[in-house]
């Protein structure tokens, strides 16, 4: 068995803003593990600024991957345990090429026969950039949207007046991402004026880090909150129990390049079902690769909720692709 890898910068089509700033593009490295004359390929889908991973040794971590990768994976996976991106393209490097084609999880997905429900994704803009994203949604049949919010909240409230004055809560499910981006006194503003607007819930309203007042904002909020950064850099399984018994959030958001692969996110579900919290998944900016391998094994675990994932159409030289988005489903083309 023999690796490499190569690094990919992915460019986006528009400027992409959150919380954190507007993106300008992506950078990527694509795994390929080779055992005869069969490959797998996989996306080490490091995020800058956000993974756990971002650091100055990555590219040396995924050289020493390379080198040592007949170990055994109960070995790569313990001296890896810092690298949760560099592990995810390993665990879809060997499904790929275990399974071959463009598949990690065989499935009725890949079959053609079934599809998975998504939300739409609006990106923070000025208000007539956001509303225009939104009228393209709704015209292509998104029953759950989600916007990113916390740049200016005056403009982003007005705009989910606008939405929920027009459309129901059973006609239009609708959530919001901050991204960290209000206080916690912000924060207990901003969650009883969404749950005047029947928002689903509310993705990492303060800061990751702050468990004692993420914990006192779930305790007590009108509108569900969902951890999402709050997950990251959490490794140790009793350290994950421990943040979710601590803070008892609504939802826990999973992002497998930011959570430690498939595995990461079997081990958060089966930790959050133990103490009734909702989940859903969700990609983070991936290359048609990584979303491809992410989207096959969200459709094997059967949540009926709509979950957070795309087509890479956010990128002008992104991989070919055999997700095809149909209104609000995402299938798999043969």
């Amino acid at each position: 068995m023999k690796a490499s890898y190569f690094k990919y910068l992915l460019q986006f089509k528009r400027p992409s803003g959150t919380s954190r700033g507007v993106l300008l593009d992506k950078e990527t490295f694509i795994l390929e593990i080779s055992e005869e004359d069969k490959k797998g390929i996989g996306e080490c889908a490091i995020f800058r600024g956000l993974s756990f991973d971002d650091r100055p040794d990555y590219e040396d971590r995924l050289k020493w991957l390379c080198n040592n990768i007949t170990q055994d994976s109960a070995y790569l996976k313990e001296e890896l345990k810092d690298f949760p991106s560099i592990w995810f393209g390993y665990e879809q490097a060997l499904l790929n090429l275990k399974n071959g084609g463009n598949l990690y999880f065989p499935s009725e997905f890949t079959e053609g026969k079934s599809a998975i429900t998504i939300n739409g994704l609006i990106w923070m803009g000025d208000a007539g950039y956001m509303e225009e994203q939104i009228q393209d949604k709704l015209e292509k049949g998104f029953h759950c949207i989600k916007l990113k919010i916390g740049v200016n909240w005056q403009e982003e409230h007005i705009i989910l007046q606008k939405l929920r004055k027009k459309f129901s809560k059973d006609q239009l499910e609708l959530r919001v991402d901050a991204n960290g981006g209000f206080s916690k006194d912000e924060a207990v503003i901003v969650l009883q004026q969404l749950a005047d607007l029947d928002i689903h819930s509310i993705e990492q309203p303060v800061k990751a880090g702050n468990w004692d007042d993420m914990a006192g904002l779930c305790a007590a909020t009108p509108t569900p909150i969902a951890l999402d950064e709050e997950l990251i850099g959490i490794v140790d399984t009793e350290e994950k129990k421990r943040l979710l018994e601590r803070i008892k959030p609504q939802y826990i958001i999973l992002k497998p390049a930011l959570v430690g692969g498939f595995s990461g996110s079997d081990e958060w579900i089966s930790l959050a079902e133990n103490q009734n919290i909702g989940w859903w998944i969700t990609s983070a900016l991936e290359s048609n690769i990584g979303l491809n391998a992410i989207a096959q094994y969200t459709f094997t675990k059967k949540n009926p909720m709509p979950q957070g994932l795309g087509t890479g159409a956010l990128f002008v030289n992104n991989f070919e692709s055999n997700l095809e988005l149909r209104n609000e489903l995402l299938w798999f083309s043969k």
